[in-house]
């Protein structure tokens, strides 16, 4: 925080300052392979400071009251940390903010996707941005990005609908899963299995009634995700066929 007339006041380079004392190249190397930023990986390019969660979601806390061109310029960095921190920043602007502040939010993110371009980036504020801004009104833009050719605003469509499911309304994830089901991403694959399986430990009868449904559509990555919770014995018959 740089200080001004005795009062703290939100810098993006003071956040960068305490980003740089809190960095680990050790951890960023691990992260770097995780995140699977090698040529032709998912997360080609990306860079890592080797920072926490935990720590980003402080930092996020501390400096929540960055201007939008700060926050902007974090999106924008080569490194996953910054972009994850100014995502969060607009996860607690959103929660907190007016119907006004959460719409502008909403298109905010909408428009920078580009920039949210990792499986985590994704999962950590899809649902609480553009699923929450969603609960209520028309839900036509989640089957856009489903139909997306970018891979980051295809998961954006299936998480977004946690925000749904939170609240006992499956049909949003469903149709989403519908138009998602043969695209040839692992981890869109995985997504649908993790929402599929949110929906069943509120309701098992109608995961299992979307499972049977589109039993000889569904990857067997997504299977196996949305079986996860099931007892042993119906997971052997779900993925031997033997329904």
């Amino acid at each position: 925080m740089d200080k001004q007339k005795g009062k703290q006041i939100p810098s993006l380079r003071a956040l960068r300052r305490e980003l740089q004392k809190k960095k680990n190249p050790k951890k960023a190397a691990i992260l770097e392979r995780f995140f699977k930023t090698g040529p032709g990986e998912y997360g080609e390019g990306d860079r890592f400071l080797g920072i926490t969660v935990p720590e980003s979601r402080k930092s996020a806390r501390a400096y929540a009251g960055l201007p939008k061109k700060d926050i902007t310029a974090l999106l924008k960095s080569p490194f996953h940390e910054e972009r994850l921190i100014a995502l969060l920043i607009l996860v607690e602007r959103f929660e907190s903010g007016s119907q006004k502040k959460k719409k502008g939010i909403f298109d905010f993110y909408l428009a920078s996707t580009r920039y949210i371009n990792n499986w985590d980036l994704v999962d950590l504020t899809a649902h609480k941005i553009v699923g929450e801004y969603l609960v209520g009104k028309h839900t036509r833009i989640l089957q856009k990005l489903a139909r997306s050719r970018i891979l980051w605003e295809k998961r954006i469509a299936i998480i977004a609908t946690f925000a749904f499911i939170k609240r006992n309304s499956f049909s949003e994830a469903f149709a989403v899963a519908r138009t998602l089901l043969r695209d040839p991403e692992n981890l869109i694959h995985k997504a649908i299995g993790w929402m599929l399986r949110e929906v069943g430990k509120r309701s098992i009868s109608s995961e299992r009634s979307f499972l049977i449904t589109h039993y000889d559509s569904l990857p067997r990555t997504t299977l196996r995700y949305a079986i996860e919770r099931f007892p042993p014995k119906e997971r052997r018959y779900w993925l031997t066929g033997r329904l």
